[in-house]
Parts: structure tokens; sequence; C-alpha cells
């Protein structure tokens, strides 16, 4: 006991999380991350079979035509179904029923899931993280994801763990470089949840998304494959954060893209 929660304490450690900024970071261009989608590294036939029997829950009595509604539906199913928790570290099947079985989940876990369940139904995806610059330890930072909506032609920031999308004066939801952008210009936006019986508490909007300080990125490369072999090999046996480092040196890493901002805010 003593022991986990050593490692607990060495996780959080802010040292740690700057070290990976540190590594893992690029500056980038609205541009140059047009065409960057989860589903480029993780084709359907990688997404474990668990991901499919839960897939076919989501829709057992009705699937929707257009995919802003598909991920809404899977939104709003996976909030419902999900108590939430601790981190997990665990390979994405085990974590998936983890989190359906109310042990655990936090955003990051939850945005990962949430992953591969668009892959399996043809919706391009994509997973972003959210930090300040100065980094601050007393916020850390929240995980959130990104759809490539056809019938709206356009990508849609969407937050699994709130079950919101944001808006500005209309109702065509923003991207997540729209967001940013109107809030940097001092355009008011306002977020919805898919479902009126979800309540939502401002105040985790306004530390997630809203504080001045705060700068988004955008995961690439993550293979959910080569994630679920190290960690099913090593997990018993090593911490997370050296399995991740492992993955580093063999050069099979994701890796973070700043694309509004220059990284080195973070180390201000």
């Amino acid at each position: 006991m003593i022991f986990k929660k050593l490692i607990w304490a060495i996780k959080r450690h802010p040292f740690l999380y700057l070290t990976r900024f540190r590594l893992l970071s690029k500056n980038s261009s609205i541009d140059a991350i047009e065409t960057v989608t989860y589903n480029n590294v993780n084709p359907k036939s990688e997404i474990p079979d668990y991901f499919k029997e839960v897939n076919s829950r989501i829709f057992e009595n009705n699937k929707p035509l257009n995919d802003s509604e598909i991920v809404k539906q899977i939104g709003v199913w996976l909030k419902s179904h999900i108590k939430g928790g601790s981190g997990l570290s665990v390979p994405s099947e085990q974590a998936l029923k983890v989190m359906l079985d109310g042990l655990g989940g936090v955003c990051s876990d939850r945005a990962q899931v949430f992953n591969n369940f668009c892959v399996l139904n043809d919706i391009e995806v994509r997973e972003w993280g959210t930090t300040r610059g100065p980094y601050d330890n007393a916020y850390g930072g929240h995980s959130f994801n990104e759809v490539f909506c056809k019938d709206l032609n356009k990508w849609v920031l969407i937050d699994i763990s709130y079950c919101i999308m944001f808006y500005h004066k209309n109702d065509e939801p923003l991207s997540v470089i729209d967001l940013y952008k109107k809030l940097r210009n001092g355009h008011e936006v306002i977020y919805k949840a898919f479902d009126p019986s979800f309540k939502i508490d401002p105040t985790r909007i306004n530390r997630n998304y809203l504080n001045v300080d705060t700068i988004p990125f955008l995961v690439c490369n993550y293979s959910n494959k080569v994630y679920d072999k190290y960690l099913k090999a090593l997990g018993p046996y090593l911490p997370v954060f050296i399995i991740h480092f492992i993955i580093f040196m063999v050069g099979k890493s994701y890796f973070y893209r700043f694309p509004l901002d220059d990284y080195h805010k973070i180390f201000g």
C-alpha cells in the first residue's frame, strides 16, 4: 500500500508533467493539423473486440444517420454508464470494463475509449488536451475530443466527460480552433449538454476551457495497439510512467502538437 501511494505521488509530481511536455511537444500550425486523426494510426481491425460488443449495446435500439447525432448518442450512453473515479493505466479493453463496472476513469480515459467507438462508426476523431502557460500544478490539465461530422462538414469539439459542445451565436457547434480563436478575440461562447438531464458545473467548464492562460494541444500518433501491447506485457512489473518512457525510447510514442501557442509558454 505504501509503495502504491509512493508511485501515485511520483506520477503526479510537477517534474514528470513538465518533463513529458519537454520530450513530447512540437510547435505546429492550424494547416499542419488539418489531416491529423486518430483513425490514421488505428484501423478498425485493431480495435479490441470488447469495444465492438459495447458498440452494439449503444446502438441496440436505433442508430442515427448523421455523425453529429451518432457521437452524441455515444456520449450520452457512456456518461450514463460510467461513474468515473481515479485514473486508469491499463490496456484499453480492461479500462473500458473497469469504467463500466463503476470502478474508475478520468477525462483522458473517457476520451481514449471514445476514440475507439468513433473508429468503429467510421467517424474521424482526435484527442486534445489543455494545460496552462505558465504551467499550473494546481490545475494539471483536461482531455477531450474533436470529431469530423460529415453532415456539418467540419471539425467539432466534443467533451465526453460533460457531454457538451460549444457554440457562438448559432446552432453550429465550434471546433477547438474556433473556440479558442473566439475566446481570444473576446467573443461570447456558450456550451450545451446533449441531454437536458445532465447537470453541468460552470466552475469546471471555466477551469478546463475558459481560463485566459489555457493552451490547447493535439495528441498525435497514439497507437492503441502499441500501448495495449506494452501495458499488458509490462504493466504488472513497472510503473506506467516508465512504460511510457520505454515506448518513447523505441520511437513509438504519441506526441503533442501546439497549433495556436508556443509550447515554451508552459515553462515560463
